[in-house]
């Protein structure tokens, strides 16, 4: 990771939002609306899906996708304008939270200011038409980083939202040059050393796929030179694997622990199980019992936790990204609870700082974080087992998620359908 990343960021929650879905609004103004109750879930940062205008040509759906863009410069008008934006960073500002911006540089769509201007920025097929380098995605058309002029004015979009917005988040970052990045990274140090870096890494064998193509893909590894946070895709292949069989828990708990020693000692990873992208949790898991129990895991896993706007209520449709699908809030007082508990616990210390171990890796994963002085347990009944046997002293404990007491006898310890995490003084 940069080297001068906070580690922190291992403590806090992350929280999507696609301002057109996100409330009958369709606006920033009704993000606004929304602030109390998502800081009321414990959340510290929310990030925003982009928000300029959208591309009409060959565009995907009725409304099209946010990915592709016109203008990096505009605001998409449904959403409000300059001074509806600031007042909504204002808003978020005012109860300690902050706000991330999606960044997408990798593309423009096909009937953008630069393809207007700058034709000669973007990959072309032989005939002299817009390509793109993987794929043939009909609405947006590849950038070419090795033409003189794309990194200086991209790095100049970059420099001027960081005057409203606290990080990005980078759309395919590992696609484009990774000295661009180190480049950009230095210049916002500049103006804002604080700014938060959040990339969407991909896929292990999507790397392999562009690089066989003679394309420059870049890994996690690599990527933490530049950004202080990865996304989880890297084992993202095991963790659905699991979810089809559960008897492969185990190979993606240990991919999960195997992070601790490929990547730098103080890497942070985005725990998230679900977003735009990638289908629902809810969609995913086999019941009710295993979705809570999978929520309370990702907390408790190291690294920044995620919620996709609707998740706190355990929803199972993903929305249509290209289309109007407002999301449905199911409002949930004690699901409000419960994920605000989770985001109590990932403040603990010992969740960024302590030494990590899996105890339990079949039907229920065990994990524990320790120094030397405190560790905490946690135990996720994921299979739905009756009791599990736990390496700890017997005696009473308290589960942090509840406040119930919990009872360790001849180290077992008797299991229900909520998750139990458990604090304790080692001397």
């Amino acid at each position: 990771m940069a080297k001068q990343s906070d580690i922190n960021l291992r403590s806090k929650v992350f929280y999507q939002v696609f301002p057109r879905q996100h409330s009958k609004k369709q606006n920033f103004m009704g993000i606004v609306e929304d602030l109390d109750r998502i800081k009321s879930l414990g959340v510290d940062v929310i990030y925003l899906l982009p928000i300029h205008p959208i591309g009409q040509l060959q565009r995907k759906g009725l409304k099209g996708s946010p990915y592709s863009i016109v203008d990096y410069y505009k605001i998409d008008e449904s959403l409000g304008t300059l001074d509806d934006l600031k007042h909504l960073i204002n808003e978020i500002h005012k109860r300690d939270m902050k706000i991330m911006m999606d960044i997408v540089i990798n593309h423009t769509s096909r009937d953008s200011v630069l393809t207007n201007k700058h034709p000669e920025w973007f990959y072309k097929k032989a005939d002299g038409s817009f390509a793109n380098r993987i794929g043939d995605w009909s609405d947006i058309t590849d950038l070419d980083y090795g033409i003189p002029g794309v990194t200086e004015y991209f790095i100049d979009v970059l420099k001027y939202w960081a005057r409203y917005f606290d990080g990005y988040r980078c759309d395919v970052a590992p696609m484009l040059p990774l000295d661009f990045w180190l480049k950009a990274r230095a210049e916002i140090d500049k103006i804002r050393p604080d700014f938060i870096w959040l990339t969407e890494s991909v896929e292990p064998g999507f790397i392999k796929y562009i690089r066989d193509m003679g394309y420059d893909a870049f890994s996690d590894s690599e990527m933490y030179q530049a950004f202080d946070i990865c996304y989880d895709y890297d084992i993202y292949k095991y963790l659905n694997d699991y979810l089809k069989d559960g008897t492969k828990l185990s190979l993606w708990l240990e991919r999960i622990y195997e992070q601790e020693i490929i990547y730098p000692k103080n890497y942070i990873k985005l725990r998230s199980f679900e977003n735009h992208d990638q289908e629902r949790l809810a969609s995913k898991t086999k019941n009710r019992n295993q979705l809570i129990q999978m929520n309370a895991l990702m907390y408790f896993l190291r690294g920044t936790a995620f919620l996709y706007a609707g998740q706190e209520y355990l929803n199972e449709h993903r929305p249509n990204l290209f289309e109007d699908d407002i999301i449905e809030f199911n409002y949930d007082k004690d699901l409000e609870k419960f994920f605000y508990r989770l985001s109590q616990i990932k403040k603990e210390k010992l969740l960024t700082y302590g030494n990590f171990h899996i105890l339990n890796k079949e039907d229920v994963a065990i994990l524990k974080y320790e120094d030397n002085n405190e560790a905490i347990v946690g135990v996720f009944n994921l299979e739905g087992k009756d009791k599990v046997t736990i390496d700890l002293k017997d005696g009473t404990y308290i589960n942090l998620l509840n406040d119930q007491t919990i009872v360790i006898k001849n180290q077992t310890i008797e299991l229900n359908n909520y998750p139990v995490i458990i604090k304790y003084k080692r001397v």
